[in-house]
This record gives structure tokens, C-alpha cells and sequence, in this order.
């Protein structure tokens, strides 16, 4: 296909996806705010944008940003997606509005506030449980086990092989880039993981009385068939765990290399939530989303065709300093409720208000049962096409 851009249109070589990329977005980032409200990434023949602005309007404007040829960097209106679309994530109005309402109604604040006693319990058992320890790695030990406790437990999904969560997040999350290896790898696990996935999200595996019975619940009522509550389901799995496990691996790293930060969660435990949404912000665990436009979209002073993919930075949005004042500072206390971490507009995270819950719960029992946290050795990245991961984060803590 040949692209006739305009003039003024930066076409940077830039591989969003790439090792290097990755392993320093920030410098790239930088690079991408500056060269413009709108830029060609030729690699990928590709638009993107990368300012808070631009990104935020494009999430807000779905008649203009579909969802519905996926959110990667396939577009399902050309090409085979590897698993059937999600009918949250990648649909459009009306198809959206009617499953968006379910899930709305299932996950309501009353609903997930009632999650909290359990949570709190399981928090406290596993917080002093490491703490014990001295010691531990605050990725396998505390911010994968904990949502691998208390999420699946929510939905209605019963105790055994919940390690396929992470393998299945992977699947998942790498399979929204391009099909490199990082790809094929998360894909080697294959049959196995998908099928007990799908065998999760069926009616008779449900607990009753959980996220997932709701959305059989409205089967009951005529508003779905039997199929689509699988596939509610599914999302809510697939959502449900990565993006909060490296979003609280993240906040404990950020917690442990600044003790200023941490010593004032310490004196202030209420400062758990803002601390998180302050690691949202900063380390924003999804790098990015894709959206395609449906007809001929000016942004700024740029036309971009009708039937293109759009890359939506949310990690660069989010430290762009024409939103926020000194945005590579990591301020618990700085108000940080316009981060697009969880994207915006109807397509907007539905799990998030569960991952708060959580990310609020785990903080508040360590502020209350650790003196001092610290790195007890070099973290270890994890490589993703579209998350920002910690495979390892050693931790000592110091009990209160």
C-alpha cells in the first residue's frame, strides 16, 4: 500500500515492540511527545500519538477511533484475529452498550465493595506471611499471589490451575503486537491454557453468587445468549489479573527506591490509593492500545485516512509535561485522577475499580505491618509487545 503523507507529518523509525524500545521507553517517549501531535511510525505503517491530549480525545471518540478491528496492531477488518474479539474491549456501539451494561450492572460499587472483607483477610494473612520472611520477591510472592487469590475467587473460578491466569494474560497481551517471538512464546503454551480457560468461563464451573454467575444471571433474563456470557467472562479473566499484578509490582518498586514515599504511606496508610494511581500514572503498565479510524479524523493540523491503525500511547500521555508539572516525579500525594492508564471514554478498564480495591487493600496492610522496605537485589524486567513488567523485584522489609 502506498501512503501519500503530508508534509508536515514526522515518519519516525521507531519499533514501539523492539528490545530497545522496551527496555527505556521513556528517552522514545520523549522523542515521539516532541515530534508532533501526530506521527507515522514506518515500520509498522502506522499512526500514533503520544500526547495526553490527542490520546485522550481519540479514547473518547469512538465513532471516529473504532475498537472493533481489535486493539493491537491487527486490524481485524483485514486480517484473521487468534481468538474471537472481546465483546468489551473490541466492539463498537451498539454491540458494546448492551455488554458494557451487564458487566456495569454486575460490578456495581455496592458489588465490589462487598469484596472487601475477604480481600482485607487475605491480605493481611499473606502481608504477614512475607513479612515473617524478611525477604521475598515482591513479584511472585506478593503481587502475583495475591490477585491470583482474591480476583479469581470474586469471578467464581474454583482454586485449581490458576497459574493459567498469567499464561493466558500473556497469550493475551502479547498477541495485541506484532507476531514476533515474544509473541510465539507466550503462544507455546497453547491448546492446554485455552482450553482451561474456556472451561472456566462455562456456567457449571462458575461458584454461584460471583462476578462470572452474573453474567449468566443475564442469560436468565433474555439480555444475552449462552456464548456471550462465555465470552463476558473470559474478558473479565483475561483483564483481571496482569495489568493489577504489574501495576502493584510496579508501585512496590517505586515505594522501595524512594523510602521519602514510603515513610509518608507509613505515617498515612490513606495514601495507599493515591500511591497507586501515582504508579499508574508514572509506570503505566499498558504501554499502549490501537485504535483505527472509520472515516478520514483531523488531529491538529493532520488528516489521517479513513481504515488506519492509530497507536494510543498511554504510558507517554501520561508523563506528558504539557499535562502535568514535573511528570517524571513520583508524588503519592500529587492528584493524579486524569491518568489514562486504564484507558478513558466507554471502553475504559471494567476491572479497574476491583484492581483499586486490591492495589488498596495489599498497601494498607504493609504500611501497617512494615517499618522500612527496601531492594534486597536488582529487579528483573519482563519483556512484553504491550506491558510494562517485572519478572523478579527481591524485596527486605523491616516489621513495624
Amino acid at each position: 500500500m502506498t501512503y501519500s503523507l503530508p508534509t508536515d507529518v514526522p515518519v519516525l523509525d521507531i519499533d514501539p515492540f523492539g528490545e530497545d524500545f522496551q527496555r527505556g521507553p521513556d528517552l522514545f517517549y520523549e522523542r515521539l511527545r516532541d515530534a508532533g501531535p501526530v506521527v507515522f511510525l514506518e515500520r509498522y505503517r502506522v499512526w500514533a500519538m503520544a500526547r495526553f491530549a490527542e490520546v485522550h480525545a481519540a479514547l473518547r471518540d469512538h465513532e471516529s477511533f473504532s475498537s472493533a478491528a481489535g486493539v493491537g496492531l491487527t486490524n481485524f477488518w483485514k486480517e484473521e484475529p487468534w481468538r474471537p474479539p472481546s465483546l468489551l474491549l473490541e466492539a463498537d456501539p451498539p454491540e458494546h452498550t448492551r455488554v458494557r451494561r451487564i458487566t456495569t450492572r454486575a460490578m456495581s460499587p455496592r458489588a465490589i465493595e462487598g469484596l472487601r472483607p475477604e480481600f482485607e483477610r487475605q491480605a493481611e494473612d499473606l502481608v504477614t506471611t512475607v513479612v515473617a520472611r524478611a525477604e521475598f520477591d515482591g513479584v511472585t510472592e506478593l503481587a502475583q499471589a495475591y490477585p491470583l487469590r482474591v480476583f479469581p475467587d470474586a469471578v467464581g473460578v474454583g482454586p485449581h490451575g490458576r497459574e493459567n491466569l498469567l499464561l493466558y494474560g500473556d497469550m493475551v497481551f502479547n498477541g495485541f503486537g506484532p507476531r514476533n517471538q515474544l509473541f510465539e512464546e507466550a503462544m507455546a503454551p497453547g491448546a492446554p491454557v485455552r482450553d482451561w480457560i474456556a472451561e472456566q468461563c462455562r456456567r457449571a464451573s462458575l461458584a454461584p453468587g460471583g462476578l462470572g454467575a452474573g453474567m449468566y444471571a443475564a442469560v436468565d433474563r433474555g439480555e444475552i445468549t449462552e456464548d456471550e456470557a462465555g465470552l463476558l467472562v473470559r474478558s473479565l479473566l483475561s483483564a483481571g489479573i496482569d495489568t493489577t499484578v504489574h501495576a502493584i509490582a510496579w508501585t512496590l518498586h517505586m515505594l522501595a527506591t524512594q523510602p521519602g514515599q514510603w515513610a509518608a504511606l507509613r505515617d498515612d496508610p490513606t495514601l495507599a490509593r493515591p500511591a497507586f494511581e501515582e504508579t499508574l500514572r508514572y509506570a503505566s503498565p499498558v504501554q499502549l492500545f490501537l485504535r483505527a479510524t472509520t472515516r478520514e479524523v483531523r488531529v491538529a493540523d493532520t488528516v489521517i485516512p479513513a481504515g488506519e491503525k492509530v497507536v494510543c500511547f498511554l504510558a507517554a500521555a501520561n508523563r506528558d509535561p504539557r499535562e502535568y508539572d514535573d511528570p517524571d516525579r513520583f508524588d503519592i500525594r500529587r492528584r493524579t485522577v486524569s491518568h489514562l492508564a486504564f484507558g478513558s471514554g466507554i471502553h475504559a478498564c471494567v476491572g479497574a475499580a476491583i484492581a483499586r480495591l486490591e492495589a488498596e487493600i495489599l498497601l494498607t496492610a504493609l504500611a501497617r505491618h512494615v517499618r522500612t522496605l527496601e531492594l534486597a537485589g536488582p529487579p528483573r524486567p519482563r519483556r512484553n509487545n504491550v506491558l510494562k513488567a517485572l519478572a523478579r523485584l527481591p524485596l527486605r522489609v523491616r516489621a513495624a
